[in-house]
């Protein structure tokens, strides 16, 4: 029996049989089938992503005809400082100039246009020097770019903040408290995304993204969700992207409910409805990578919640297959061979409108 090069979700590079590639990838859509409560990978499915992970070449990608649109968070931080995980190249120029490195050089459909912060709430009292940023940017350019940035609803509390942490309050057993800060939290958070973002898109910003939507939990959701539908009422042409965070919604607050559903516990395939009412453009679901199994184990696992994602939607879903989450490595710079695969495996078998 052969053996096939395989990397685990930590990067490293093993070696195995195709009866332990083939069952890390059954065992992975079994777990998140058993999670999310959807089907898993049927036969032919499971065949196909054995193909994927067992084909000898370093490189694999779709059938021609069959590329799909790319869309980008952190954007110009990737280029031009260390960030993004520690995978900023550090490259001494400005975020027009790797706006255009991504147009023109690396023939990017998209381009997110950021503060290196990359936080609503800090760019607040910068707003003006963004607007002048963005518009100059978009004088050089063609490609649509809009502005990036997390709600970051932790960036909301104290000491750094004017609100008391819910996760500390929540330690300490004052669970109503932490509720009402939670509350007070998502009030001031959706009041700031929408100031924001409605200020870039009146300087020319093409739309804004919500990057890593639900780090905080049901309230950083909930955010995300109001702050979309205030904007899509205000300016009705504007785009929306929103990125998760993570597989589920976790419970910070675990009442909260948006359009009548309860935020907490959610999985891929029930936020993107949430996200659609809002008046989201393009959903992109995030499946985290459990670095101590193969990234065969954690794209099966992808593949099961993004497929019911992508046959439930309306809109564009745009799985996240960057560092640490969409079967990628937990690495600063993620191996082709990892990423390629996993790329591929998710638009011939999920059927993902985008990247």
């Amino acid at each position: 029996m052969g053996k096939i090069l395989q990397r685990f979700g930590d990067g490293y590079l093993h070696e195995m049989t195709d009866a332990e590639l083939e069952r890390d990838i059954e065992e992975g859509t079994k777990d998140a089938a058993k999670r999310a409560k959807v089907p898993p990978l049927s036969e032919d499915e499971i065949k196909h992503l054995f193909d994927i992970y067992s084909f000898p070449r370093r490189f694999v990608s779709v059938e021609p005809g069959n590329e799909v649109v790319l869309s980008h968070d952190g954007g110009t931080l990737k280029l031009n400082v260390g960030v993004s995980g520690g995978a900023g190249h550090g490259l001494d120029i400005g975020r027009r100039l790797c706006t255009e490195i991504y147009e023109r050089l690396l023939g990017s459909d998209t381009m997110d246009f950021g503060h290196v912060d990359y936080s609503f709430k800090p760019a607040k009292n910068i707003l003006a020097d963004e607007q002048e940023d963005m518009e100059q940017t978009l004088l050089s350019t063609i490609i649509p770019i809009y502005y990036g940035a997390m709600p970051n609803l932790g960036a909301y509390t104290q000491p750094d903040g004017p609100f008391p942490n819910p996760m500390e309050l929540l330690t300490e057993g004052k669970i109503e408290e932490a509720k009402a800060a939670c509350e007070e939290i998502v009030e001031a958070a959706t009041r700031d995304m929408v100031y924001i973002a409605s200020g870039m898109y009146e300087a020319g910003a093409d739309g804004v993204n919500f990057d890593t939507t639900g780090a905080f939990g049901d309230a950083d959701f909930l955010a995300a969700l109001q702050a979309s539908e205030i904007l899509r009422k205000k300016h009705p042409g504007i785009f929306i992207e929103m990125g998760m965070a993570g597989e589920f919604i976790l419970g910070i607050h675990g009442g909260l409910t948006y359009d009548g559903v309860r935020l907490a516990g959610l999985y891929p395939h029930q936020q993107v409805k949430l996200a659609e009412k809002a008046g989201v453009n393009i959903f992109g679901p995030v499946v985290n990578t459990n670095t101590r199994r193969s990234c065969a184990w954690n794209m099966a696992r992808v593949l099961t919640f993004v497929k019911p994602c992508v046959e439930n939607a309306e809109i564009p879903v745009h799985p996240n297959m960057g560092m640490g989450v969409g079967g990628s490595p937990l690495t600063p710079i993620i191996a082709i061979d990892a990423v390629s695969r996993g790329s591929t495996a998710v638009v011939e078998i999920a059927r993902a409108d985008g990247l």
